[in-house]
């Protein structure tokens, strides 16, 4: 059976851009949730987020001035993400056959910001005043084909969009199609850019999103007793995924083994998670017993962990209904609590900092724990990182319309 190795990693997130400042960022314990202030909120009645500030993020550092101004800024994410994976992993993409070489990006809300900018603007203006690139900048699978234009990328390519489970699938069907022989490299992962105010209005309007408006700061709190909804983030988490030889014979620096992928719906409900938990726990059993691992292997959970009441309730439930009295002596954090809920690029960027427990034996902190509920019996490293020497971990995410995904990474040892 072919193994797939995770060779790169392109990170850009609220609390930082590149692997090495989103690692010290984690070791930190930073906090990037915030006052919005890129753009005018309006009425909006969630003035707070997980925000990477436009005098952070240039994307012209990434592409040229005009094709930044005719992409959308999720795919401006997907491109920068992207290019730092690829520099992060020492890729030669002029050495591979490019029809090996795929890309997997998905992203949960696509170009939201160019629709409404465009629905105004014909509104207020007229049809003939739309722009002519409103499609292409506009359409979730353009991230994808940006990607592959940039890096000539001419093997599989696709487009995942399942809400906030995004990235996970994105990874796992990469996973399979190197597995298959279908491609010996794959840029995977997920970006979202729908921190504006129709996507805010949207989640507020169904009581998704914390009001914590006096301290935006503590209002991510997943597993705590006092949450009450998450946070809107943003940004991109890509990774190259790799067949093993492949990565061997150029002398690739290995992050981890992705050794299983488990995916269920809970054929449910539209955005509440099933609260018996048991999609989810079909997932991690299916992610463990593709990795052949015993319930006792895992040493960390990277949790879903929205800071939302149905979601953290259901994913402590199945943490326990899967693992039983082995579940006190898995470690689990959200990294949620530092970088808000980025949607469908929230696990690719949770896939990340995964890799840093493995690469580094540090496992980061989560953040604004300080109530525990009884009702999320697990554990939780609250407030600051774990030291532990990681070998096997599990990543979670679950989106709306039931969708779960689950992935299995273990420390590489030839």
């Amino acid at each position: 059976m072919r193994r797939v190795v995770v060779t790169g990693l392109g990170p850009v997130s609220p609390i930082a851009i590149g692997k090495e400042n989103y690692f010290n960022a984690l070791r930190e314990g930073k906090n990037g949730i915030g006052p919005i202030t890129n753009f005018e909120l309006g009425d909006c009645p969630v003035t707070f987020g997980a925000e990477i500030k436009n005098e952070v993020f240039d994307p012209t550092a990434f592409m040229d001035k005009k094709e930044a101004r005719r992409s959308d800024r999720a795919i401006q994410f997907a491109v920068a993400a992207s290019k730092l994976a690829v520099e992060d992993a020492k890729l030669d993409v002029k050495e591979l056959d490019p029809y090996r070489f795929g890309v997997y990006i998905g992203t949960g809300q696509g170009g939201i910001e160019t629709s409404f900018n465009n629905f105004r603007t014909m509104l207020e203006k007229g049809s003939k005043r739309v722009s002519p690139y409103f499609i292409p900048m506009m359409i979730s699978n353009m991230s994808t084909a940006y990607v592959a234009i940039v890096f000539g990328a001419k093997g599989p390519n696709l487009c995942v969009v399942t809400a906030c489970a995004t990235s996970l699938h994105s990874m796992g069907e990469a996973y399979h199609t190197i597995i298959r022989d279908d491609a010996d490299v794959i840029i995977a992962g997920g970006t979202e850019a729908a921190l504006r105010t129709i996507s805010i209005a949207g989640f507020a309007s169904m009581k998704a999103l914390s009001t914590r408006m006096d301290s935006p700061e503590t209002a991510s709190r997943p597993f705590d007793k006092d949450r009450d909804g998450f946070v809107m983030g943003e940004g991109a988490g890509v990774v190259i995924l790799e067949e093993l030889e492949h990565a061997l014979k150029r002398g690739a620096h290995i992050y981890g083994e992705f050794t299983g992928y488990g995916t269920s719906c809970d054929a449910g409900h539209i955005t509440a998670p099933d609260p018996e938990a048991k999609g989810a726990a079909y997932a991690t059993r299916k992610a463990m017993q593709m990795a052949g691992w015993d319930i006792k292997d895992v040493d960390y959970i990277n949790a879903h962990g929205t800071s939302t009441g149905l979601n953290d309730k259901m994913e402590s439930r199945m943490i326990n209904d899967v693992f039983g009295e082995y579940a006190k002596d898995i470690t689990v954090t959200s990294t949620k609590s530092m970088i808000g809920h980025c949607l469908g690029a929230a696990g690719g960027l949770e896939v990340i900092a995964s890799m840093q427990a493995l690469e580094e034996g540090y496992i980061h902190p989560t953040l604004n724990y300080t109530t525990p509920d009884p009702e999320c019996n697990v554990n939780i490293a609250a407030g600051k990182g774990v030291n532990r020497d990681v070998k096997r971990l599990l990543v979670n995410s679950f989106g709306f319309g039931g969708h779960n995904g689950v992935l299995a990474f273990e420390k590489f040892n030839g």
